[in-house]
């Protein structure tokens, strides 16, 4: 099968339709309390699809890296993934449904030489709050698409991002690819599984009031998404998407390694969770927000992680104590570095959580055995029950299926029903104390939020001030109750420490300092001595804020006009968030 370079192809189509081509954001949000990981490759750009003006212009392109956890426990099979990679053009107030349509018809058609007797489209058909998107519709049948391929659906499947969300929303119009070798029917029929998404163009056109009516937004925005991993396969031919160029190197290398052949579907499904995992562990532990194995947040993800690739790769029969895991990380180092500089910059670091934590789970794995052992030596009856099957997951990290597992063997069962009530609770106490975490969308940046944003760089700049240079942000986490801040540092700071940064926060708000916004080349902002976190994520146009001679940083916004609108700074606790870096947790009153 012929290898296409999806991403390149993408990129440069739409650099040559006036687009700037913007780097990734970082996996890690920055300064985004409503999720672990960027889900979406709109999600960095929320503030500028609600209109501050982004620096690179009006037309933007991008490769994003995203990561979801919901789709966890499906990889295995030939379709999902967790991490994945999210192509998108922008437009910010500028071109609307006309361009969009003609420019997406074009790509598939001449660049990527789709046939477009293949092709097929939904609408919004409308409902009684906002007109059927007739103009979508129309515009696609000046492409070229026959009517009885354009299919008109409800709210469910083509608004964005729901009927009940306040803010900048609308009608979307995905594209759909006939991936079979039988005859493509002459009607589209979106239920028929042999039409796969491909495209979605989401066209934010009203904002929905608070008294629940939806207003035309002076400002439209086209905002898209294509998945690299779903089209590259179906361009190149397959069902699998893990036949495709995008994982075939690495399957490669894990059949040498087992020396066992792919084409088993048993051996399939460990191989594909070890290559989907690996990846994005690559990817999480190579980001600059230096994210380092735990038991809380986006750490206890890249943990579990790492373990489910021991689990399968003890199933192909791997030797775990050879260096496996370093040569597959490699390849994917390899792979991705032109597009991710940040991979070949922490490669170190990447190679060492992977040996460190497998070195750790090893052993936690032998425990965990000898704890089974012993658990089934006392067993009346032949049922492993809920609170051995939890205690083995909970306390040794064993998946469900392996305990399965290791019962079969032993001509056991185990109470299934049991232990997803138990795992259901354990899953409930967690979410009740992350529910800011995952509630995502554009409601997140009021008021609170803004102001907390600013006190951000304020208190940046009194570490800085207080236990010296070395100081840098490494991680930010902000809702309307609170701040927490991640910064390097070796050392629990002292309470004189903590007096004195807080003071110094608080003299910083008192001196009622402007808060400045300025637009500069890169180059320009790095010689002034701007702080930046993550410093690869922005083009060459950046926006800095200055606040008096106190702080000076590149950063997205938003922000308050003036430190005097901050109120009192309080630091409630300091604490370690990982290796070489503390965690300040701080509010405004």
């Amino acid at each position: 099968m012929e290898k296409i370079d999806l991403k390149d192809k993408y990129l440069k189509f739409f650099e040559s339709k006036g687009h700037k081509i913007i780097p990734s954001a970082p996996i890690v949000p920055e300064n985004d309390p409503t999720c672990l990981f960027n889900t979406a490759g709109m999600q960095p750009l929320v503030p500028y699809l609600k209109g501050e003006p982004h620096p690179e212009g009006k037309r933007l392109a991008d490769v994003q890296k995203c990561f979801r956890t919901n789709d966890l426990d499906e990889v295995g099979d030939t379709t999902h993934h967790t991490f994945f990679e999210m192509l998108g053009n922008w437009s910010l107030g500028d071109y609307f449904k006309e361009e969009a349509i003609a420019w997406s018809f074009e790509l598939l058609t001449k660049h990527l030489n789709i046939p477009v007797e293949r092709l097929a489209v939904t609408v919004f058909k409308g409902n009684d709050l906002v007109p059927a998107d007739t103009e979508s519709a129309e515009l696609w049948q000046k492409e070229g698409i026959k009517e009885e391929r354009i299919a008109f659906l409800g709210e469910e499947n083509n608004w964005w991002p729901n009927m009940e969300a306040p803010g900048p929303c609308g009608p979307d119009t995905e594209i759909f690819y006939w991936r079979s070798n039988e005859a493509v029917p002459e009607k589209f029929d979106p239920e028929n599984e042999n039409w796969v998404e491909i495209w979605n163009n989401v066209f934010m056109q009203y904002n929905h009031e608070p008294n629940g009516t939806f207003v035309p937004l002076k400002n439209k925005n086209v905002d898209t998404g294509l998945g690299v991993e779903r089209v590259t396969a179906i361009l190149e031919g397959y069902t699998d998407n893990y036949k495709s160029s995008v994982w075939q190197e690495v399957i490669r290398k894990i059949e040498e390694i087992s020396g066992l052949p792919y084409n088993n579907e048993e051996n399939a499904r460990s191989m594909r969770i070890i290559a989907d995992h690996m990846r994005a562990v690559v990817m999480i532990s190579g980001d600059e927000a230096g994210i380092k194995p735990s038991n809380t947040d986006q750490g206890y993800i890249l943990r579990r992680l790492i373990r489910r690739i021991i689990r399968y790769a003890k199933k192909l029969n791997i030797d775990i104590n050879s260096t496996w895991e370093q040569e597959l990380a490699e390849i994917i180092i390899n792979k991705y570095s032109k597009y991710y500089s940040e991979l070949e910059k922490n490669k170190t670091v990447i190679l060492q959580v992977l040996q460190e934590e497998k070195i750790k789970f090893n052993r936690t794995l032998e425990k965990g055995l000898r704890e089974f052992e012993k658990a089934i030596s006392n067993l009346e009856g032949n049922e492993i029950n809920k609170e051995i099957a939890f205690r083995l997951y909970d306390t040794y990290g064993f998946p469900i299926e392996l305990t399965e597992e290791l019962a079969k063997e032993k001509g056991l069962k185990v109470d299934i029903e049991g232990f997803k009530q138990k795992f259901a609770e354990h899953q409930e106490k967690s979410r009740e104390g992350a529910t800011q975490k995952f509630k995502g969308g554009l409601a997140s940046t009021g008021e609170m939020e803004t102001k907390y944003h600013t006190a951000t760089h304020l208190l940046n700049a009194a570490l800085k001030k207080v236990l010296g240079e070395h100081v840098h942000q490494k991680g930010s986490n902000i809702t309307a109750e609170r701040m927490r801040f991640d910064f390097s540092h070796n050392a629990k700071m002292t309470d004189e420490e903590k007096q004195k940064t807080e003071d110094l926060v608080n003299e910083y708000i008192k001196m009622a300092i402007p808060v400045e916004k300025t637009e500069m080349p890169k180059e320009e902002a790095l010689k002034l001595g701007a702080e930046a976190m993550f410093i690869n994520k922005y083009g060459d146009i950046v926006t800095v804020y200055k606040i008096g001679d106190v702080s000076i940083e590149v950063c997205g916004g938003p922000h308050v006009s003036n430190t005097s609108e901050l109120g009192h700074f309080k630091i409630k606790k300091e604490e370690a968030s990982s290796a070489g870096v503390r965690r300040i947790k701080a509010i405004l009153e």
